[in-house]
This record gives C-alpha cells, sequence and structure tokens, in this order.
C-alpha cells in the first residue's frame, strides 16, 4: 500500500505496538501516538523504519488537534486510523472514585472522540476508502467477566462512536469498524490478580489467552482492501467463548 498513512494511538504499549508492526510490513507509513515518549523510542527501535512517533496525551483535546495539525504537514493526511490507546482501572462498583470515572472514560473513550474529529477532515482527499478502527472489548458485551462497569461503559461508548461514524461517512467511502478482543496478553495484565487473570483464561476455550500479533491481523486485514465493504461492524474475538 505505497503511500498510505496509518496513525496508531497507544502505539507504545503492546497491543498498539504490534499493530504499528504490522501494518509497516504491509507497507503503511505509520504514525505511533502515545503518552509515554520511552515507550514510544521502545516500539520505534523494534519496528525501524515508516515508524514515526509523536508523544502526546491524547486526552487532552488541543494537544490532539497540534499532533495530527503536525501529521497534516508532515504526511500529508492520514488514510487509516487505529484507535487502540486505553486502559482498564480496576475500581468496583459501587466504589468507584469520581475521579477515576473521569480519567477511564477520558483515556478510552475521549481520545477516541478526538482522534476521529482530527482524523476525518484528513482523509477527505485521500484516494479510495479510508479507514476508521476502534479497539473495544469484549467486556462491553459479556458481563460473566470481571470487567468493572465503568470500563465497559467507555468501551460500549467507543462502539456507540463506531456505528454513529460508519453510518454519518459512509458515502464518503470512510469505514468504521471495531474489534472487541476477550483476553489478550498486553500489560494490561499486570492490573489484575493471579487468580483472577487464571479464571479469565481457563474461559478461553483454547485454553490461552489471544496473542496481540493476532489481533494486528484483524486491523490489517481490515485495513486492506478486503476490509473495503465492512464498515459499522463490532467484531468480537475470543475463540468462540460467548456462543450461546
Amino acid at each position: 500500500m505505497p503511500g498510505k498513512i496509518a496513525v496508531v494511538t497507544g502505539a507504545g504499549g503492546g497491543m498498539g505496538r504490534a499493530i504499528s508492526l504490522k501494518l509497516v510490513q504491509d507497507g503503511l507509513t505509520v504514525v505511533g501516538l502515545d503518552v509515554s515518549a520511552e515507550s514510544l523510542k521502545e516500539t520505534s527501535a523494534s519496528i525501524g523504519d515508516n515508524f514515526h512517533s509523536l508523544t502526546v496525551d491524547l486526552t487532552d483535546a488541543t494537544a490532539v488537534a497540534e499532533a495530527f495539525t503536525n501529521i497534516k504537514s508532515q504526511h500529508g493526511g492520514v488514510d487509516a486510523l487505529v484507535n487502540n490507546a486505553g486502559t482498564c482501572l480496576m475500581s468496583d462498583f459501587p466504589n468507584i472514585p469520581a475521579s477515576e470515572l473521569i480519567s477511564q472514560m477520558a483515556i478510552n473513550f475521549n481520545s477516541t472522540f478526538y482522534c476521529c474529529q482530527q482524523a476525518v477532515p484528513l482523509m477527505m482527499d485521500r484516494p479510495g476508502v479510508r479507514k476508521i478502527i476502534n479497539i473495544s472489548s469484549n467486556g462491553a458485551y459479556n458481563f460473566d467477566v470481571f470487567d468493572p462497569p465503568h470500563y465497559r461503559a467507555s468501551k460500549a461508548a467507543m462502539d456507540t462512536l463506531t456505528k454513529d461514524l460508519a453510518r454519518r461517512y459512509a458515502a464518503e467511502k470512510i469505514a468504521v469498524n471495531s474489534i472487541a478482543p476477550a483476553m489478550t496478553t498486553t500489560p494490561l495484565f499486570e492490573v489484575l490478580t493471579e487468580d483472577v487473570l487464571q479464571q479469565a483464561i481457563s474461559a478461553m476455550p483454547h485454553g490461552r489467552a489471544m496473542d496481540p500479533s493476532e489481533i494486528a491481523s484483524w486491523v490489517s486485514f481490515l485495513i486492506s482492501p478486503a476490509g473495503d465493504i465492512s464498515s459499522g461492524n463490532i467484531i468480537i474475538l475470543n475463540q468462540g467463548r460467548d456462543v450461546r
């Protein structure tokens, strides 16, 4: 895909790093956004050419706008946006401080909203079908798993945004989808106690968590021409765990 520019948020983390690597391997130029300059440096070292990094607080609308102004200046536009940045804050209901609720929504949902606001205008003059892919979570739909309610809500809000933008920009050939993985091996595992982690993994039909590279392959598929006709979908990846 010569000349195509993809923006990946949370590119310093495990999932974002795997997605960035896969897209560079596919021939795209990737601009990775993350709040951690050190993590971005590690991603850049592991990928090499065609990965460019911008350190930005994605919860800050002004900072996001400045980052995309930089992207337009350096690269001319955006062909694909992968909203991967996120975390899971683990206080449980009803003992969730207001500050934690605000942070959870800001990191998972607001960042996605701000990036979509900035990316869509930069997609308008690009050729072909442009892509927005939001990395959601199986926790927005499976209420048997451990996820706290403010985390679920942040991801469900992301998926509603996916459907709205898919409908809103279908005629402009901007395809918008969510990928909602279940247990995947990322640094988020570190927020779980060992017993909760093992219980969640044992519930997976294959007896293992999924690997970030497997999710990255689905992102790659959606960004490829094969994904042009998919829009407005929430693609749930969980090894068939929740089939009833």
